[in-house]
């Protein structure tokens, strides 16, 4: 294929109902989907119980991301999503989400050790969901690959709103435990579901590297390998930074909802509109850039769509009431659109032979920091108010935002390595053109 060809199919714009035509992609779509719901309805009721228990904005902003933090470490085993078949990984991961719920909902626990299972769960998290991540990567090509993480987007968006709207129904009706144990049910669906309908796959059929699960530290030494060589690439690592830190900030005002909601005595029930709030303007936000915009457009306005992710979270300062909060709310989701913008750059950076661990990285990376912001602001929150706090992570978003439009002139696309000259700009050599393994 001639180069211009070549931009002229990268440029060409998708259609959601090509990327829903393959069938392997809507199962993990689906399943995906049905976790998220699970994972929304556990994490917000488990929140809810913290808050009631303890009265403590830190410990329910720690309930509501403690599932992120550890994953941190649990992309030290990151490399087993390039080297063990994706099946039995991403239903194991679902199956352990499963027990993990369960005991929530069966054993009366400590606050710490209730916080302990569910860090204990997230370290497996980067494994199964690189291995996930790796398949759609392998199955959908082009824009058709950023559709689908768009796809995977508004499912995560109308996901939580139906976890939320859920958790409701069921903590009003089942009282929290038992709702805790719906999620369960849910997770124990998906893992059913992936074991039986996802055909086997051996590593060569999606371009793993065959390697060893033994326990000598093998598994741990590749992924520390593999993550070194990744980050060490200069496009490689700033497009992993520009994923990972505005949503973190997002979760960190995310996770101080409760409380703010709690603190201005707004009536009962109002903090699950808020929190649907977020996840109504990222649907809307992922349909729109994603269905009405070609790929050069969106990667233009990643800066713009980055900077609406922290502008209204400032207007916090303000303390506003229901009404207002809700537009702020739905204007910072709408702007985590901006992500699109960066799967076609991200995806054309990574070494063919580590995309598991990369994506698995990506996904740990993201959820660690998106653990440390509730933690984080929610210690800020302490000394300047709910308010103050969200308002400041707001102002961190727009910092970001300002990093990014430093990396290129804003009327140009995000840059991609030039693979045919080993250099990024035809300058600065790629420190991830070899596998990572």
């Amino acid at each position: 294929m001639t180069p211009t060809a070549e931009s002229a199919q990268g440029n060409r714009r998708a259609t959601y109902r090509e990327v829903l035509a393959e069938p392997r992609f809507r199962l993990l779509f689906s399943t995906r989907a049905v976790a998220i719901t699970a994972g929304s309805l556990r994490i917000t009721t488990f929140s809810v119980l913290v808050f009631a228990a303890t009265g403590s904005a830190l410990l329910s902003a720690l309930a509501f991301g403690i599932g992120f933090l550890p994953q941190l470490f649990g992309s030290l085993l990151g490399s087993l999503a390039d080297q063990l078949p994706p099946r039995a990984l991403i239903a194991g991961g679902y199956a352990l989400e499963c027990a993990a719920a369960l005991l929530l909902a069966l054993v009366r626990m400590p606050i710490a050790a209730s916080l302990g299972v569910v860090a204990l769960v997230a370290l497996a998290t980067p494994v199964f969901g690189g291995a996930s991540s790796r398949l759609v990567a392998q199955w959908l090509k082009g824009d058709a690959y950023v559709l689908g993480r768009s796809l995977n987007n508004i499912a995560s968006s109308g996901a939580q709103l139906f976890g939320l709207a859920l958790g409701g129904a069921v903590v009003a009706v089942l009282g929290p435990h038992r709702a805790l144990a719906v999620s369960a049910a849910l997770y124990l669906g998906c893992a059913l579901a992936i074991r039986i309908r996802l055909p086997r796959l051996e590593l060569g059929e999606f371009g793993g590297t065959p390697g060893s699960a033994r326990g000598d530290g093998g598994a741990v030494r590749a992924s520390l390998q593999g993550a070194g060589l990744l980050l060490r690439g200069h496009t490689v690592r700033r497009l992993m930074l520009a994923q990972w830190l505005p949503p973190a900030f997002v979760a960190g005002a995310e996770g101080l909802i409760v409380a703010y909601a709690g603190g201005r005595h707004f009536a009962p029930g109002w903090y699950a509109v808020l929190m649907g709030c977020l996840p109504v303007g990222m649907l809307v936000g992922d349909l729109l850039v994603g269905r009405l915009l070609r790929p050069p457009t969106r990667e233009r306005l990643v800066v713009p769509l980055t900077a609406l992710t922290g502008l209204p979270l400032v207007g916090f300062a303000t303390e506003p009431g229901v009404g207002v909060s809700s537009c702020l709310l739905l204007l910072c989701g709408f702007g985590l659109a901006y992500g699109l913008g960066l799967q076609r750059p991200f995806l054309d950076a990574l070494p063919k032979d580590g995309q598991g661990q990369a994506f698995g990285l990506l996904g740990s990376g993201s959820m660690t920091l998106q653990g440390v912001g509730p933690a984080c602001f929610g210690s800020v929150a302490a000394g300047i108010g709910t308010g103050g706090a969200i308002a400041l992570a707001g102002g961190a978003a727009v910092l970001t935002a300002g990093w990014i439009l430093t990396w290129h002139p804003p009327t140009s696309p995000v840059p991609v390595p030039n693979y045919s000259t080993g250099s990024e700009n035809g300058t600065e050599q790629h420190a991830c053109s070899s596998p990572a393994q």
